[in-house]
Formats: C-alpha cells, structure tokens, sequence
C-alpha cells in the first residue's frame, strides 16, 4: 500500500526540518530524541548503518532498535511495547499490525529480499541444489511458519512440488527432514554455521561479510525464489512523531536505499 500524499509531504518536511549536510556541520534543527525502531531480524547490519548515517546527518535524534521476527515484534506492540516505527518482513504482519491498531494506516514497500539456501561450509549434508532438501537424514532449519522468512520458505518449496522435476511429495520428504523450527533467521543462520543443521533456507542479505566463511550458499532459481517485500510504518502513540517521520523519510531516501543495495536488499519497485 502506497503512502497517501499527506504522509509523503509530512516525512519530507520533517526531513527538511532536520537540515543540513552529514557530518560536524550538521543542524541542530528539528527532531530530537530517542526513535524507537522495530524492526525485522534481517535487517539488522543494515539499518544500523543507515542509522549511524541518520544520527550523523541529524544532530541531537538517537535511534534505538529493537530487532527480531516480525510477529514477535507485532505482538510485542499489540500488547503496549512503545515504538515510533515499525518495519516487516512481510505485508502479512503489517496487516495485522493495522488490523490490530497499532500502526497508522499508510505502510511503504521500502526493499525487497530473495531467498537461499545455506550449508556448514564443510556441507555435511551434501547439498548442492534444492532437490538435495529431500534425502533422508537431513538435518534442515527453517523459521516458524508464522515467520515471514518461515511462510516465504514454505511458498517456495510448494512451488518446486508442483514442477515435475522434483519428484512426488517433495515438500512433504523436505518437511520431515525438519529438526528446529526458529523464531528468526538470525538463529536459523547461527545453527547452520555451529554445525547443528545440515541446511537452512535464508534470506540472501543474512549471508554477510562474516558469515559467507562458515556457510555455502545455494542457490533457489528464480523461478521458484519468492522475494518478500519489507513495508515501513508509523507506530500509532508514537512519541517521537519528527523524528519516526525523518528516519522513514531517510529510509526511503537515495541515500537510505544506497545502504539497503549495498547490504544485498533488492530495490523496492
């Protein structure tokens, strides 16, 4: 769903309203304080250099995030966590999160993210293309299905079933091999890498810099890749109304989406 045309002029005159280049010489102007970000697991390495950016250009804003998967961070809200913005891994949650009143009624698609698979580096379960998911014995990691990276791993196992090629009840042979069922992908990423799964399906940003020499990436074509899309919202009760206004403005700015590309994340449209 697209911002209305008030919130885009609102998030840009609060953008405005902080001023200034990045840097020493930044204003003081406009927004202060604590910002309060909930936001999904997978995009922790890079909102927080989007946020050291965002405290550089705009003097006297401290951004403060709380990180993890998107129902959890949904419910948390639902139940009276004070936030100013909110930001899925899936349009599903901030559904919700709109259906439960937590959030304003505007969201904005702001990246989108594809799926893969990981293995140990040393690839014990000797997987070297999605059909491998099958065979007996293997140890896999997935989120929960309520999870976005959990539902979007599941709608891509679903569409392999449904091709020929993969043989009868794909999905249910890649289902048993189920050993753990995770609350985010951080997790599924840290057991593949200690060793404790032979496989896990990811988002394709969680294999960073310092992860990529513990695991092997797999690839899931295209075809069968479901890329999930990230909106962005406003917290209703929000206590830092500028400030939550600034930081999605920036979010969704050339130089907000230059780290989101640079961090793996596909663009938004």
């Amino acid at each position: 769903m697209s911002f209305s045309a008030a919130f885009v002029v609102a998030a840009v005159a609060a953008a405005a309203a902080c001023g200034g280049e990045a840097g020493p010489g930044a204003r003081s102007g406009g927004p202060r304080g604590k910002v309060t970000v909930f936001a999904a697991a997978s995009l922790q390495d890079a909102f927080r250099e989007i946020a050291a950016s965002f405290e550089q250009r705009y003097a006297g804003v401290e951004i403060e995030f709380n990180f993890g998967g998107s129902p959890t961070l949904r419910t948390q809200l639902e139940q009276g966590a004070r936030a100013d913005v909110f930001a899925s891994a899936n349009a599903e949650q901030m559904e919700l999160a709109r259906a439960g009143g937590v959030v304003e009624a505007e969201s904005r698609t702001f990246a989108r993210n594809a799926l893969v698979i990981i293995t140990p580096a040393s690839d014990p379960g000797r997987v070297t293309a999605p059909a491998d998911l099958r065979r007996p014995g293997l140890k896999l990691v997935l989120a929960q299905p309520d999870v976005p990276a959990g539902s979007y791993a599941r709608r891509s196992l679903a569409a392999m079933a449904a091709d020929a090629a993969f043989g009868p009840r794909f999905e249910e042979a890649v289902l048993a091999n189920l050993v753990s069922l995770e609350s985010n992908v951080k997790q599924i990423v840290a057991k593949v890498e200690l060793g404790e799964a032979d496989a896990g399906i990811v988002y394709a940003t969680d294999v960073t810099a310092s992860v990529a020499p513990h695991v092997r990436r797999v690839e899931i074509p295209e075809r069968f890749n479901v890329v999930a899309e990230y909106p962005i919202a406003l917290v209703k009760g929000r206590r830092n109304d500028a400030g939550a206004r600034a930081f999605i403005a920036f979010v969704l700015s050339a130089d907000g989406q230059a780290v989101l590309a640079r961090h793996g994340f596909l663009a938004a449209g």
